[in-house]
C-alpha cells in the first residue's frame, strides 16, 4: 500500500467514526505537500503502518503507555492545580500501547527534519540521538520527575518565559482567528463544556477560522469563551478518536474516543493539567497565553538545543514510567540494544518518510 492509498483508506476509516471537517482536511492535504516536516506531523497513520515492518526488532521491544505521535513540537507549557508553570508533552491524541523505542525514534526523526531545513539547528544526527537517549536513560534510572519550571530547569524556564505570549496580543490574535458559531452547538459538546467551566459561566461559542494543528486536522473543534471575574476564560473541545494504530493493525473499534489517552495521561509522571479532560467523547482543554506548545521556530533558535533535546528525552521517559513494571522492562531491554540503534532507526524511518512525501507531493 503506498502513501496515497494509505491516506485514502485512513480518512475513510476516520469518517466512519466522527463527523469530519472536509475543508480542514483539504487544507491538511495542501500542508502535507508543502514541507516534509509538516507531512511527517500529519501522517502518523502511515508511521503506524511502516514502523513494525521497517524496525521489527525495535517494534518487538517491551510495550509501554506511549504517546505514539511524538515529535519536537509536541511539547509545551500549562498550569497545574497549584498554578505552577509545568512543561512536557501536551498532545496525547494518538496514545496507544507501543514498544518504548517508538516515541524516541519519532522525536529523533522530527529533529533530523528540523536540522535539514533550519540553519540554526546545528546538531548532527548522532548528536541529536545521543542527547535524546542520554536524557531518556537518566530519567529511567532516577525513576522520573515532573518538570516544574519556576523552581528548577533554568534553561527551559528561560525559553518558556521569553516565549509566553503577552495576554493582550494573544487574545487579539485569538479574536482574529475565530468566529461566532453560526449554528447549534452539538449537545455532547455543550455538556462537556458545562462540566469543565465554572458554575454560572455563560459562554459565547465560537469556532476556529484558521485550521489548527496537523495530525488532528479534520476533526471538529469548538470554543467556549467566557468573561469571568475580570478576565477571559477559553476552553476548546475537539472530537476524540481511536489511535491510528488500530487502523494500521486492521482492528475495528466502534465509535469515537481513545481510552488510552486518559490512561497514558493519568499514569505519567507529570504535573497534571486540571483542565485536560475527556468529556462526552470530546477532548476539552484550556487555552491561554501560558498554555501553549513550543513550535519549531522556537526550538531551532533556542540557545541550547542540546539541553532541550535532553529534556525531551527525560519527559518521554516520564510518560513511559507510568506503565506497570515499565522501568524494569525498559532497563533490561535497553542493555540488549546496539550502541547506535536510535540513530540507525531514525535514519531508516526518515528515508521512508521522505520517500512518501516526494510521492505525495508529485501526486
Amino acid at each position: 500500500m503506498n502513501i496515497l492509498e494509505a491516506t485514502r483508506r485512513f480518512e475513510k476509516w476516520l469518517r466512519r467514526r466522527i463527523g469530519v471537517a472536509e475543508a480542514d482536511l483539504e487544507y491538511k492535504h495542501r500542508q502535507m505537500r508543502d514541507d516534509p516536516f509538516l507531512f511527517f506531523r500529519a501522517t502518523f497513520y502511515r508511521w503506524a503502518q511502516l514502523w513494525p515492518e521497517a524496525c521489527p526488532k525495535l517494534a518487538g521491544a517491551p510495550r509501554v503507555h506511549a504517546v505514539g505521535d511524538l515529535h519536537i513540537e509536541n511539547f509545551g507549557t500549562w498550569r497545574d492545580a497549584e498554578g505552577r508553570l509545568a512543561w512536557g508533552v501536551n498532545d496525547f491524541d494518538e496514545a496507544f500501547p507501543m514498544a518504548f523505542p517508538n516515541d524516541l525514534v519519532r522525536v529523533a526523526v522530527s529533529a533530523f527534519l528540523a536540522a535539514r531545513h533550519h540553519a540554526d539547528f546545528k546538531l548532527k544526527p548522532g548528536e541529536i540521538t545521543d542527547h535524546l537517549a542520554d536524557g531518556y536513560r537518566s530519567q529511567i534510572e532516577r525513576g522520573g520527575e515532573p518538570f516544574v519550571l519556576m523552581e528548577h530547569h533554568p534553561k527551559l524556564r528561560k525559553m518558556a518565559i521569553q516565549e509566553l505570549r503577552q495576554p493582550a496580543e494573544f487574545w487579539r490574535r485569538f479574536e482574529a482567528k475565530t468566529a461566532p458559531l453560526g449554528g447549534p452547538l452539538p449537545r455532547p459538546v455543550r455538556k462537556a463544556f458545562r462540566k469543565i467551566l465554572p458554575r454560572g459561566a455563560e459562554p459565547e461559542y465560537r469556532i476556529p477560522t484558521k485550521p489548527k494543528g496537523l495530525g488532528s486536522l479534520g476533526r471538529h473543534r469548538y470554543l467556549a469563551v467566557v468573561q469571568w471575574q475580570g478576565g477571559i476564560l477559553v476552553r476548546e473541545a475537539k472530537s476524540a478518536v481511536p489511535s491510528a494504530c488500530l487502523w494500521a493493525q486492521g482492528k475495528a473499534r466502534p465509535g469515537r474516543g481513545n481510552p488510552w489517552l486518559e490512561t497514558t495521561v493519568r499514569s505519567a509522571i507529570r504535573c497534571a493539567d486540571p483542565h485536560y479532560k475527556i468529556r462526552e467523547g470530546w477532548l476539552v482543554r484550556r487555552l491561554a497565553p501560558d498554555c501553549s506548545r513550543i513550535d519549531i521556530e522556537e526550538v531551532v533558535h533556542h540557545e541550547d538545543i542540546a539541553a532541550l533535546l535532553y529534556s525531551m528525552g527525560q519527559e518521554t521517559a516520564n510518560i513511559h514510567l507510568g506503565t506497570p513494571k515499565g522501568r524494569k522492562r525498559i532497563r533490561a531491554a535497553w542493555k540488549e540494544l546496539p550502541k547506535d540503534w536510535l540513530e540507525n532507526a531514525a535514519n531508516k524511518m526518515l528515508k521512508l518518510s521522505l520517500s512518501d512525501w516526494k510521492r505525495y507531493q508529485a501526486s
